[in-house]
């Protein structure tokens, strides 16, 4: 039966070998309401953490049988793994290994002999931006746009899930061959428009792709990030074929009310829909109140939100 745990701060592994060390955080950090499991080497570590991952690891360097370099890059390599923060804990004389840590996978160290408000400290902080991390994959995931990230030379440096399943499906639905993942480039349609933003990055507003496939629309937008050789792609699919009477049913609309809801989905102006569908910009306006009244919202993106959502075309 498994345990809960949601009465704590979270879930925090002590490995280390040393029993005083082992003591001393075990009592702080339960102390200051953590749920705390230890381990007096890597191995027995990974072989608890199979059974119940924490959310926050803080791992001594020498250790006997596997040391905590070689722990964390197992930590890292496992996917099921990966996302636990790992804080290093080494004397000042072996401060000089500190980038090897760092270049397994640890995000912080905390430099023996240890200081109880320092590791709660660094433990708080570093929790709580895993959570937020995980707080804005969650958001992606269950949202209608994905991203991810890029550096100048169009190589994706990061991705969302859903990223993952919009450029595999991009490359299905054209018919192109290769896999996307960190360190490999952006499909070639999609890399020959970001080379064509990057060479009028500044003179433009323009940071707009779409493209229609096999009855799939894939639009992304590009925007810099605070690293300036990094760049974020927010990405939707969605399909086009749209049924108008299956929407205008389920959402209690009228039948011009869901042409002018399906052609607004397409990135439409008032003026554009309204020459589309012979009728004045001011009378499409007035439809548009309407249907945000009808469903409840007040504004365009989130009448289409709605019915993308309903899956119903």
């Amino acid at each position: 039966m498994k345990s809960d745990y949601s009465h704590t701060n979270g879930i925090v592994m002590i490995i280390d070998d040393t029993p005083g060390n082992l003591a001393l955080l075990s009592d702080t950090l339960s102390e200051a309401g953590y749920r705390v499991l230890v381990a007096t080497d890597g191995q027995s570590a990974l072989e608890q953490i199979a059974y119940l991952k924490p959310d926050i690891i803080l791992l001594d360097v020498l250790m006997p049988g596997i040391d905590g370099f070689e722990t964390c890059k197992r930590l890292k390599s496992d996917p099921d793994t990966a996302d636990i923060p790992v804080l290093f804990m080494t004397a000042l004389s072996e401060l000089d290994n500190l980038l090897r840590g760092f270049g397994e996978g640890a995000v912080d160290y905390i430099v023996k002999p240890i200081r109880p408000p320092e590791v709660l400290a660094r433990v708080d902080v570093q929790l709580t931006q895993s959570r937020n991390l995980k707080r804005i994959e969650s958001a992606l995931k269950n949202s209608l746009f994905s991203a991810l990230a890029i550096n100048s030379s169009g190589n994706i440096t990061w991705s969302s899930p859903g990223g993952v399943r919009w450029l595999d499906e991009f490359l299905q639905k054209h018919a192109l061959s290769g896999i996307c993942k960190i360190g490999s480039p952006l499909p070639k349609p999609v890399l020959e428009w970001v080379k064509q933003y990057m060479a009028i990055a500044g003179k433009s507003d323009e940071g707009a792709f779409e493209s229609y496939q096999a009855g799939v629309s894939f639009a992304a937008k590009i925007t810099p990030c605070q690293n300036s050789d990094e760049y974020l792609l927010v990405l939707e699919k969605h399909s086009r074929e749209w049924n108008i009477n299956s929407v205008r049913t389920s959402l209690g609309l009228t039948f011009r009310q869901a042409e002018i809801l399906m052609w607004i989905s397409r990135g439409k102006t008032n003026k554009e829909v309204g020459i589309i569908l012979g009728s004045s910009p001011r009378t499409i306006n007035k439809h548009l109140e309407h249907i945000f009244e009808k469903l409840g919202v007040v504004t365009r993106a989130a009448a289409v939100s709605i019915v993308l959502q309903r899956q119903q075309f």
